[in-house]
């Protein structure tokens, strides 16, 4: 059962969402519809993103906290540009390679520069946050053009035409982690560094890739962010760095590298979007989203620190159970009647 759930992590946290929805519904049946999905889904849209650059740095063993604040970055140069006169193309093209670019940078740093990656982004942390307050001089950015927030306006299926590139991206992101050479790179340098380097995987590259490809995702983020609420607060993207992180852990994304899957990571932002949607159906107020939020996740890390050891102690005693003596074997009891007769057989 334990092997069970750690082979399974996806599989479990698709369970666990299915009963935040059942319990919830047993309250308010109206929560059970296709509407509350698309809501939450919607909802979750920001976090997904994130969630999905984080897979790509946490599979290489490494953390990036600076996500958040790439995210409000990026979405200032968006709303700038857009309020200048840009077209949204042409802004939105600029917003992404700024996020590769800002990614990039982490990527030397962490590769090339060899300085541990929780010490380098939280340095570009409040970079990217004070170039983004430099920018606007802490004022908010209004007036974005209605072509921006068409990008998040319901379609087919109560989807934005954003939120349906969002699962096309989901989708190509799996199948290249699981399907080819290039993915596989991710998990052999966060699992083993040395011994992928041994097999010519020019690891240091790969980390570079998998930051600037989380700077991207974080620029999409704040796309979707301005694209979802119009305007841009001078406190974009504060925060969203821990959300990522733990939605990474909550769909089996370890924090030790080389193990997980960008679906589990998916699943795992979309729970704790669904936790905030039932915290409002409960009428609970949203003071409490972080605290119940950060108490689930303290639950699964204690609960996968357990797990894990279980499974280490199992394979442990499954390796040394051949060394171990066995047990001598039993003698048979001797019959008195045997006994009876060896003694007559002497006295004659």
């Amino acid at each position: 059962m334990l092997k069970f759930i750690q082979n399974n992590r996806e599989a479990t946290a698709l369970l666990a969402i299915a009963c935040l929805f059942i319990f919830p519904g047993a309250l308010d049946s109206t929560y059970l519809s296709m509407q509350t999905l698309t809501m939450i889904f919607s909802s979750a849209q920001i976090l997904m993103l994130l969630a999905i650059g984080a897979t790509m740095v946490m599979l290489t063993r490494n953390i990036d906290v600076s996500v958040g604040s790439t995210t409000g970055m990026c979405a200032v140069l968006l709303g700038l540009m857009l309020n200048d006169g840009y077209s949204l193309p042409v802004a939105c093209f600029a917003t992404l390679l700024l996020g590769m670019a800002a990614g990039f940078f982490n990527g030397v740093l962490v590769a090339w520069l060899k300085i541990p990656a929780i010490v380098a982004t939280l340095g570009t942390l409040g970079l990217y946050r004070g170039i983004m307050l430099l920018w606007t001089g802490g004022k908010w950015i209004e007036g974005l053009p209605a072509s921006l927030k068409q990008l998040s306006a319901p379609a087919f299926l109560g989807i934005s035409a954003i939120g349906w590139f969002t699962l096309a991206l989901l989708l190509a992101m799996a199948w290249m982690l699981a399907k080819t050479p290039f993915g596989r790179n991710f998990y052999a340098t966060g699992d083993n560094l040395q011994g992928a380097r041994q097999l010519g995987v020019r690891t240091e590259m790969v980390r570079i890739i998998a930051f600037s490809l989380n700077g991207c995702m974080a620029a999409l983020a704040g796309i979707v962010f301005a694209s979802q609420i119009g305007f841009i607060p001078n406190q974009t993207g504060t925060g969203l760095e821990m959300k990522a992180i733990a939605a990474c852990v909550l769909g089996g994304i370890s924090l030790l590298g080389g193990s997980g899957s960008v679906i589990g990571a998916i699943l795992g932002a979309y729970f704790l979007t669904q936790i905030d949607s039932v915290l409002v159906l409960l009428r609970i107020p949203a003071w409490w989203n972080d605290f119940i939020a950060g108490l689930v996740l303290l639950g699964v890390l204690v609960f996968d620190g357990r797990l894990r050891r279980a499974l280490q102690n199992n394979l442990r005693r499954q390796k040394y159970a051949r060394f171990m003596p066995s047990a001598p074997p039993q003698r048979k009891p001797v019959r008195k009647s045997s006994q009876h007769n060896k003694k007559r057989e002497i006295a004659q």
